[in-house]
């Protein structure tokens, strides 16, 4: 399994438009790649993740936000929301720039933020259906397991958080902590 070493750098307030917008291109690019201009899932801005959605995460209070960086070059982003006292803790978002794709990013990544919290009994994300490379990273690399898939077809889904269709995963860390 491809591990290449990356570190986890706090977001500095300078730095946060560009991430914001590399974020929102990882994204787009994820649903490009699986259905190109024709894509129904882009909010009005055109946009998979929305500026509202990723500013709310990365002002909450509760999350800690930081930049991925491999080799000195900022390659991607994380954002964690941590509970200290029940430590389930939320990968909100975790984005590797598309140019950086396969060489090992998200991976290094995870195992940082596993580091970084060491006390974390479980771990909980989401990612949309269609995001076949999230879905792969997550389970077969980080050892999540999907519990939930959201789907009401019934339902719109809000274009400012994205589609209604969604997998839920948990990843139950060791109890030995």
């Amino acid at each position: 399994m491809k591990n290449t070493k990356v570190t986890l750098t706090r977001l500095l307030p300078e730095d946060r438009e560009q991430f914001i917008l590399d974020n929102q291109w990882a994204f787009k690019y994820g649903a490009l790649e699986e259905f190109g201009m024709r894509d129904d899932h882009m909010d009005d801005d055109g946009e998979i993740i929305s500026r509202k959605t990723i500013e709310g995460c990365i002002d909450d209070p509760k999350n800690d936000t930081y930049r991925i960086v491999c080799e000195g070059e900022n390659v991607g982003g994380v954002i964690v929301k941590i509970d200290p006292e029940a430590q389930h803790n939320e990968l909100e978002i975790l984005f590797v720039s598309p140019a950086y794709h396969s060489k090992g990013i998200g991976y290094g990544a995870w195992l940082e933020l596993e580091a970084l919290y060491p006390k974390t009994k479980v771990w909980e994300t989401v990612t949309p259906y269609f995001e076949k490379r999230n879905i792969h990273f997550y389970v077969n690399k980080c050892g999540f397991h999907i519990v939930e898939f959201f789907y009401d077809k019934d339902e719109e889904s809000d274009p400012q958080e994205g589609p209604s269709e969604m997998f839920r995963f948990q990843k139950v860390m060791n109890s030995g902590a």
